[in-house]
């Protein structure tokens, strides 16, 4: 659902910042990468020891890398497939990245019951990329927007845990925002898995009805 505001937005502030990558000489591959290492490190060194606030800054200056690499290939007007390929990757990756940070820090704080909905989290985000890449592999559009698809993951994760990280600042009772956002994003990427396989479901009935081209009707 933000996908399609935001990455507009954001692709038109970005542009220049990409444009001046070019010209420095940097790849949209390198850009690909560098983010994604950004990423992890920021996930991985900071949410497991609870610093909430730091890691979040860590991972938003790094996760807009996301649209830069697409500008930077938009500019050069050379998109390619290994571009795509290695985009789509390294974004479930991150996200990997992300959620597995916030698992470790409930797993060492014996909250297993967080750490549960956090790995659901993981898994069910990676599952519901998949449906959409398999709908599409076997030649169906997939024409659905989720109701929590990766840019809502993402937006509702990271402002809750930044917001959480105020905790060690002072601000009382914002670190329940964590825990609540989790279990938010756990129940919506569950009602966008079912949307998307019902309507691959859908979508497959009505491409195995449909006659074969070129037979006569």
């Amino acid at each position: 659902m933000l996908n399609k505001y935001a990455r507009a937005f954001f692709t038109r502030v970005l542009t220049p910042f990409a444009a001046l990558l070019l010209r420095l000489g940097v790849s949209p591959d390198a850009v690909t990468l560098i983010g994604t290492g950004g990423v992890m490190a920021g996930a991985l060194v900071f949410y497991p020891q609870g610093e909430f606030f730091w890691g979040t800054v860590v991972i938003t200056l790094f996760v807009f890398s996301d649209l830069v690499d697409g500008n930077m290939a938009r500019q050069l007007g050379r998109s390619s497939r290994w571009g795509a390929f290695l985009d789509s990757t390294l974004d479930r990756v991150a996200d990997a990245a992300i959620f597995g940070g916030l698992a470790l820090w409930y797993a060492g704080g014996d909250d297993l019951t967080l750490c549960a909905v956090t790995l659901f989290c993981l898994a069910s985000g990676q599952v519901v990329s998949y449906t959409k890449a398999r709908g599409e592999s076997i030649g169906l559009p997939v024409a659905v927007n989720g109701l929590v698809e990766r840019a809502e993951r993402l937006v509702i994760t990271l402002v809750a845990a930044g917001l959480a990280g105020l905790h060690a600042f002072g601000v009382p009772y914002i670190e329940w925002l964590l825990p609540i956002a989790l279990w938010v994003v756990a129940a919506g990427s569950l009602v966008t898995l079912g949307q998307r396989v019902v309507t691959v479901h859908r979508e497959a009935a009505e491409a195995d009805a449909a006659p074969p081209q070129g037979s006569d009707a």
